[in-house]
């Protein structure tokens, strides 16, 4: 059987291939109305089909919100299903935003239904919460080694009330969110890959399979929690840019020496330009080209 390839490997070369943009795919009731869509399954299922069409090339990954396709039941879901084989026969990566997180046989069949080959909602990467402590990811992390999959843990998040938790400090006067960058990093070094351990050469990826999601508005929170942006290899998710107010600039003054390893995450400043493909084609290129070059 063939080993594998790593995520990390795997979103290394769309980023360098396609840019550093993630394509939100955020099918709230709003935005479908906007695009003269109904709000129900059907009407997700045309704009999810939309949006890939046109980030095809584009975009380094996109990433569904589950909850936008949750919430329409059965066929929401199936909707969500379809999206993804899509994205996978389309060759565009893709990061389910879920934020799945608990404990033993729980977090293993949140893992069955998304993270092993041929599972129904099947993704390359998904996120994650370690707040019910890091080993409760472990069924996510055997993923990461068998199947080439990938996580991003919740580290530094832009909501108002991150902070109570994230910039917390352990008994050991180490803030939490220091704590589970250091510990994805562990994952990067200390995983076996695929093909170690008896049974063909493997390589371990310059950018790791286990990233952080960090908002782009969280200042110099970053730094100032002692997080090692220069010496680590994970790769960032970064929601808050666009409509939530951060721009390249962003890149530097909140990400530092990491900025070449942030996946800049957009929704609506992408998705306004619909419902015409072309539109939304040429904003994916445009922020592709105004991103790329801020890094």
């Amino acid at each position: 059987m063939t080993a594998a390839v790593p995520f990390g490997a795997r979103l290394a070369r769309a980023m360098g291939e396609h840019g550093p943009i993630v394509a939100g795919i955020d099918p709230h009731a709003p935005l479908l109305q906007t695009w003269g869509l109904p709000d129900t399954a059907d009407g997700v299922r045309h704009f999810s089909a939309a949006v890939l069409e046109a980030v095809t090339g584009q975009v380094a990954a996109i990433k569904p919100q589950a909850a936008f396709f949750e919430r329409h039941g059965s066929a929401g879901v199936a909707a969500l299903e379809e999206l993804l084989a899509a994205a996978r026969d389309r060759g565009v990566l893709t990061i389910l935003d879920a934020k799945r997180g608990d404990i033993g046989s729980t977090m293993a069949a949140y893992v069955e239904a998304t993270l092993v080959p041929g599972a129904p909602l099947e993704a390359d990467a998904l996120t994650v919460s370690p707040y019910l402590g890091p080993g409760s990811l472990d069924p996510a992390l055997d993923a990461v080694q068998q199947h080439g999959k990938g996580l991003f843990v919740l580290a530094l998040t832009s909501n108002p009330d991150g902070p109570t938790i994230q910039h917390a400090r352990t008994d050991q006067g180490e803030p939490v969110a220091a704590v589970m960058a250091r510990w994805a990093e562990q994952q990067h070094r200390e995983l076996p890959l695929p093909g170690e351990n008896g049974g063909g050469a493997g390589t371990r990826a310059e950018l790791g399979s286990v990233g952080l999601v960090i908002g782009a508005t969280v200042g110099s929170a970053a730094r100032d929690l002692g997080l090692d942006l220069a010496g680590s290899h994970w790769p960032i998710l970064a929601p808050g840019f666009g409509a939530q107010g951060a721009g390249p600039a962003e890149l530097t003054s909140v990400f530092g020496p990491a900025r070449d390893r942030v996946l800049v995450s957009v929704s609506r400043s992408l998705l306004r330009h619909g419902p015409s493909v072309d539109g939304l084609r040429r904003a994916a290129r445009d922020l592709r080209a105004e991103y790329t070059g801020a890094a």
